[in-house]
C-alpha cells in the first residue's frame, strides 16, 4: 500500500503530551491512536457467524462451528452413536476460518477533516474434533490484540524554568505489535448440563518509539530516538458453561443459558529500552550515530485482568411449517482498572459490552438454496477499556448471513459427506461521541469459512 500522509489537528493527550498538529502514515497497516494503551486494540472474540447476530455468543451452541467464546458449546460438535451403543459410528470434523476487512475513519470534534485507512487481516483459525457423543475437542490460534499507530507532532518547546521559547520540534510517535494465542479446548455435556475449559499460551510484544528532531537556523541538532520493546507471554486459562432447558416434548424450542470468563493472569515480560541519536539518509533509511542509554532483557510482569460474561438464547428450530427464530442477549464484563506493566497503570479502566442479536432460518419444506440460508442482525452497546480524560462510549450495529456451498454435481458423489458454509458478517462500530477529543468508526467485513467432513466412518462390507 503507497504511504498515505494528511495532517490533523489535535487536542488529545497522547503518550502523556498535547498534540496541536499531526500526521499519520500508513504503510499496509492498521492506524488507531487508541492502540497506544494497555495491549492495544482488542480484536473481536467472536466467530464471523456470531458477529452477525451482534456477537452474542455465551449460550450459543452449533454443529457446525467452533464458538470459542464459551468452550462448553464443544459439547454439541456432531458425532452419530452406533446403532445404540455408546460407540460413535462417524463424526464430523470442523475446519474454521476468519478473515477481516477493516476500513477505519478517524475524526477530531471541531474539525470537518478526516482520515481514512483500510486494513485485511487473519481473525482466527480453529478445528473441532467430537471425540464422542457430547464430547468435542478443539485447537487452533487467533488474534487477540493489535497495535498499530504513527503519529507525527509538531510543537515549540519551552525553558521548563522560565517558560520562554527554546526551539522548534518534530515528534514521530510509532507503536507496533499486538498479541495472540495459540489455544486448545474441550467441551462435555452430561444431559442438559455442559461445561468446558480452554488452555493455552498467550504471547506478544510491544514496540514504541518515540524520534525527535529539533528545528533551528543556526544550529544542527542530532535525531533522538527514545525505544522500548517489550515481548511478553505465559499459559492462559479459561472456562464456560451452558444448560439448556426444553420447552416442548419434541426439543425443538429451548432456553440456554451460558457463563464463560478468565480469572487474572500474570504474563511474564522481557523489556528492551533504547535512548539513542541517529541520522537519516536520502533513501529514509537509519543509522545509529551514539547509544545514549542501553538497558536489555529487564525481567517484568504484565497482569491480564479477569473478565466474565454471560448470556441467554432462545430459539425454535426450522421445520416443514414454520421458520426457526433464536434470540439472544450477553452482557460482558473485564476487569481493566487491575491491568498493570511492570507495577504501572495505564490510561485503562473497567469496561462493559450488552450485545443483542436474533438469527432466522426459511422452513424446510423444500431444497431450494435459499431454505439453507440464515439471516442475522445484531445491536452492541458498552464502552471501550482505554480511558483517557473521560470514558470512550462504543456502539455498533452488524448483519449477517450463513451461504452454505453445495458440492459440484460431478462429484457429488466422491464428495457427498463434505460440508462447506460461508458465513458473512457486516459490522459498523463507532467509539467515542463529540464529548471526546478523537472519534472513530469502523465499518468491517468479515468471511468466515467453515469446512467439514465426516470422518472415523465405519464401513459395514469392504
Amino acid at each position: 500500500m503507497q504511504s498515505v500522509k494528511r495532517t490533523i489537528s489535535k487536542k488529545i493527550s497522547l503518550i502523556g503530551l498535547s498534540s496541536l498538529v499531526f500526521f499519520i502514515t500508513v504503510k499496509a497497516q492498521d492506524n488507531s491512536p487508541y492502540s497506544r494503551y494497555g495491549i492495544g486494540d482488542l480484536h473481536s472474540n467472536t466467530t464471523v457467524l456470531n458477529r452477525g447476530m451482534g456477537g452474542v455468543s455465551a449460550a450459543y451452541s452449533d454443529q457446525l462451528s467452533v464458538n470459542f467464546s464459551n468452550p462448553a458449546s464443544y459439547s454439541s460438535l456432531f458425532s452419530m452413536l452406533e446403532g445404540k451403543s455408546k460407540k460413535s459410528a462417524y463424526s464430523r470434523i470442523l475446519l474454521d476460518i476468519g478473515l477481516n476487512l477493516d476500513s477505519r475513519t478517524l475524526h477530531e470534534t471541531d474539525n470537518p477533516e478526516k482520515f481514512n485507512v483500510s486494513n485485511a487481516f487473519f481473525s482466527y483459525l480453529q478445528m473441532g474434533i467430537p471425540l464422542k457423543k457430547n464430547w468435542g475437542f478443539t485447537f487452533g490460534l487467533r488474534p487477540i490484540s493489535s497495535i498499530s499507530y504513527k503519529v507525527r507532532r509538531f510543537e515549540r518547546l519551552k525553558d521548563p524554568f522560565t517558560g520562554l521559547p527554546i526551539d522548534s520540534a518534530v515528534t514521530d510517535f510509532t507503536g507496533e505489535g499486538g498479541s495472540f494465542l495459540v489455544n486448545t479446548g474441550t467441551g462435555y455435556a452430561i444431559k442438559k448440563f455442559s461445561f468446558g475449559i480452554n488452555a493455552g499460551y498467550l504471547f506478544g510484544k510491544k514496540d514504541y518509539s518515540s524520534k525527535r528532531l529539533l528545528i533551528n537556523d543556526s544550529v544542527e541538532y542530532n535525531r533522538s530516538n527514545h525505544q522500548t520493546k517489550t515481548t511478553f507471554g505465559n499459559l492462559f486459562f479459561s472456562g464456560g458453561l451452558q444448560y439448556r432447558v426444553n420447552l416442548n416434548t419434541a426439543k425443538t424450542t429451548y432456553i440456554q443459558v451460558g457463563l464463560f470468563g478468565n480469572t487474572k493472569h500474570t504474563l511474564n515480560s522481557r523489556t528492551d529500552k533504547i535512548r539513542e541519536t541517529y541520522f537519516r539518509v536520502a533513501d529514509g533509511g537509519e543509522f545509529r550515530l551514539d547509544s545514549v542509554s542501553e538497558q536489555l532483557d529487564i525481567k517484568g510482569t504484565i497482569i491480564y485482568p479477569a473478565s466474565f460474561g454471560g448470556g441467554i438464547i432462545m430459539e425454535r428450530l426450522a421445520d416443514d411449517k414454520k421458520g426457526g427464530l433464536l434470540v439472544g442477549i450477553d452482557f460482558i464484563h473485564n476487569g481493566w482498572d487491575d491491568y498493570r506493566e511492570n507495577n504501572l497503570r495505564d490510561a485503562v479502566k473497567n469496561n462493559w459490552q450488552l450485545k443483542i442479536g436474533t438469527q432466522f432460518k426459511p422452513t424446510t419444506k423444500n431444497a431450494q438454496y435459499k431454505n439453507f440460508m440464515a439471516y442475522r442482525a445484531g445491536l452492541i452497546l458498552g464502552t471501550s477499556y482505554v480511558q483517557l480524560n473521560k470514558k470512550l462510549p462504543e456502539f455498533g450495529i452488524s448483519a449477517g448471513v450463513s451461504l452454505p456451498v453445495a458440492n459440484l454435481k460431478d462429484a457429488a458423489r466422491r464428495f457427498r459427506t463434505q460440508y462447506t458454509v460461508v458465513n458473512i458478517s457486516v459490522e459498523y462500530l463507532k467509539r467515542g461521541t463529540k464529548e471526546n477529543l478523537l472519534r472513530e468508526d469502523l465499518f468491517r467485513l468479515s468471511a468466515g469459512f467453515t469446512l467439514s467432513d465426516l470422518w472415523f466412518t465405519k464401513r459395514k462390507y469392504d
